[in-house]
Order: C-alpha cells, then sequence, then structure tokens
C-alpha cells in the first residue's frame, strides 16, 4: 500500500511534522513523558493550556518559548486563516507554569509551514521552509530588540560619495525594511555602481541592524569575484577601515561556510550543491546557469540541511537577478528564512512578479 500507514490527514501532518522538527534539531515527546533536561530544544505534544491542548509547545533551555500549530495538508492554502487559533495558544496559560505569552509560532501541515515573531513591531507571518534551529530561538528569545524592530530604527543616511541614484535606491530600500516587506527589487543600469551600492546598504544592515550574516548570490564565478573586489576595496565613510577589516567576507570555493562569516558570496550553482550535499562541477560556474547543462524544465528540489538551517542567512542579496530566479532556481532562493534583495539592469515581467512589484528604485539607461 503506498499510502501512509497512518490514514488520518491530520496524523499523517503531524508525523511529518514530528520528522521537520526532528530534523532541525529538536527532541519531540508526548506530554506523558516530558524531560525537559532531555536537549536543548523539545517539542512537547498535546501541551495541556488553559484553552485546550496545543498541537506543540516548544521549550528551549526548559522554557516555553513557543507554540506549533498542526493542520492537514489540505488546508495548507488557509494557514493564515489559523493564526488566531495559534495566537490564542501562545497567549494561553500553560499547565503547571506561570508562563507569559510565547513569541515564536508557527502554522504547519508538513508540507507548508508559517512562522510569526510576535516580538516584531507589527507581527506578521511569514512563509518559512521549515522550523528554526532550538539555539536560534534561544538567542531570539533573550534578544532585547528583533531583527524588524532594529530595522525600524537604522540612522539616517550618510551620503558622501552616493550618487543620486545610489542614495535613493538605499533609502527606499530602508523604508521597504521598515515596512517589513519581505523582497525588493532595485533596477540599475550596467556601470551605475550596483555592487557599490549592495556594498552601502550591507555595511549598515551589519552595523546598525545587527545582520548576523548576508549571502551575496551571483550566477557566475567571474561576477563572484568582482563582488569579492568590490567588497574588499570598500571604504565606510565613518570609520577608517576597509570593510574587511570590520567583517569577514567569504567568497565560497567548497561546501564550507564559516561559521564567522558575515558576507557570503556564493554562485546559485554551487549554493544548489551545498543545500542537495553534493560536490560541484567547478566548470559550471563559468556559465549564465539558464544556458547548457542547467537548461530544464522542472524546479531544483531542495531539502532540509541541517548543517546549513533556514536562518543562515538574515539578507539575500541576488546581483542579475533576472537569470537566476526563475522556476529553475526559485526554491533555491527560498530555503532561507531571509530579506530578499534584487539587483537588475534588465528586469522582466517575471522579475517584477518575484520581488512583489516591490521596485523601490529605478535607474535606467536613459538616465545614467
Amino acid at each position: 500500500m503506498a499510502e501512509s500507514i497512518n490514514q488520518n490527514p491530520e496524523q499523517r501532518a503531524r508525523d511529518k511534522i514530528d520528522k521537520m522538527l526532528i530534523e532541525t534539531g529538536w527532541v519531540v515527546q508526548p506530554k506523558t513523558k516530558v524531560d525537559l533536561s532531555a536537549n536543548k530544544g523539545v517539542a512537547v505534544k498535546e501541551y495541556q493550556t488553559d484553552v485546550g491542548p496545543a498541537d506543540y509547545v516548544l521549550f528551549v533551555d526548559g522554557k516555553p518559548v513557543g507554540i506549533i500549530e498542526a493542520k492537514p495538508e489540505s488546508e495548507g492554502v488557509r494557514l493564515t486563516q489559523v493564526e488566531d487559533q495559534s495566537h490564542g495558544y501562545a497567549t494561553s496559560k500553560l499547565k503547571h507554569l506561570n508562563n507569559e505569552p510565547l513569541p515564536f509560532v508557527y502554522e504547519s501541515t508538513g508540507a507548508l509551514t508559517r512562522f510569526t515573531n510576535y516580538r516584531d513591531p507589527k507581527p506578521r507571518s511569514r512563509p518559512v521552509f521549515s522550523f528554526h534551529q532550538p539555539a536560534t530561538l534561544a538567542e531570539w528569545f533573550n534578544q532585547a530588540e528583533t531583527l524588524r524592530a532594529k530595522l525600524k530604527s537604522l540612522p539616517p543616511l550618510d551620503e558622501e560619495g552616493l550618487r543620486p541614484a545610489q542614495k535613493r535606491a538605499i533609502k527606499n530600500l530602508e523604508i521597504s525594511f521598515k515596512d517589513n516587506k519581505p523582497k525588493a527589487l532595485i533596477q540599475m543600469a550596467t556601470g551605475a555602481g550596483k555592487t557599490f551600492t549592495a556594498c552601502t546598504f550591507v555595511y549598515r544592515l551589519l552595523k546598525f541592524a545587527d545582520a548576523k550574516r548576508i549571502l551575496f548570490l551571483v550566477d557566475t564565478r567571474n561576477l563572484g569575484e568582482q563582488a569579492e573586489q568590490e567588497f574588499l576595496k570598500y571604504q565606510p565613510t565613518d570609520d577608517n577601515r576597509k570593510f574587511t577589516e570590520l567583517y569577514n567576507v567569504q567568497r565560497l570555493n567548497s561546501s564550507y561556510i564559516a561559521s564567522d562569516s558575515q558576507v557570503c558570496i556564493s554562485t546559485i550553482q554551487r549554493l544548489y550543491s551545498i543545500l542537495k550535499g553534493e560536490e560541484l562541477d567547478e566548470t559550471l560556474e563559468e556559465e549564465n546557469p539558464n544556458e547548457k547543462v542547467w537548461q530544464k524544465k522542472e524546479p531544483m528540489p531542495v531539502e532540509y540541511t541541517a548543517k546549513n538551517p533556514i536562518e543562515q542567512f538574515d539578507f539575500v542579496i541576488i546581483d542579475e537577478c533576472h537569470r537566476s530566479i526563475y522556476n529553475l532556481w526559485k526554491q533555491v532562493i527560498d530555503y532561507y528564512d531571509a530579506f530578499l534583495i534584487g539587483l537588475t539592469a534588465t528586469p522582466d515581467k517575471r522579475t517584477f512578479g518575484f520581488f512583489n512589484e516591490n521596485v523601490v528604485s529605478e535607474y535606467t539607461y536613459e538616465e545614467s
């Protein structure tokens, strides 16, 4: 029989959620055998609250921090409609515990998952590929301010050395972050200083928003080398040290992502191989991945990898994004729980659509 042993759709969803939790580093326990010291992160099923049992309560270091509301796969398209229900559990009182409301709330079918951090200034759910790891929720739980809170209070831009189009792009991008828009597109003509603009806003995100790590995605090795050179020579206006004296920049030449790197530069081909756990044929980095060998119609599937969790990057910048983001590579880019920023000189309808029509700066060849 090809079907799962569990014929009940809700139970099938919970089986998938259990598997996802284990993959992301959680220990799953029934409510009858709770041992919160068993692991840094413990997910207790059917934990009793004063409004009924919550499907899963997440504990980190023995403290309750979040809940998961499980739904059958048929309800995936309606996950946003159960947010009130899951928030109700998150604000309820847990049995035996005098707890504050729990900030981290997920709704999941095991195929689709949404996440809300109720400590954000204007909490809003977002789709995530899987759950966050226990250490991440521990770090967020102990933070005074969330990333999205910090993005609301970035200091004014120092405009020294910036062209009008670069100022406009950075200011509008930061307004987009303040509005918690997950995707933004910067249109800038070739030669208009696209990468310099990116270096400037990356510096501000690292310095003022405490971004942990930022990914700069390109589609050929040559573009990666050019981006690395821009970061190497970038000089902030408010510090006499070079960017690379302040922050670690790593251009990926293998599957190893250094734990102390703050800017990672990678081809999308290499990122795909990392997320698949495969070795990369390096000749594939030499050409645009929409050509020749890569010209397949099927999207490139990726699976969760604990070594490269969804929270590995806070921001993903996609250079020349008109070439790399469509059906073939969408799953690779959607893997990370990160803000997406596209840079391109020549967007088309698909590019605008992917970035939710959120064009923060247009700078055409006519202007340049």
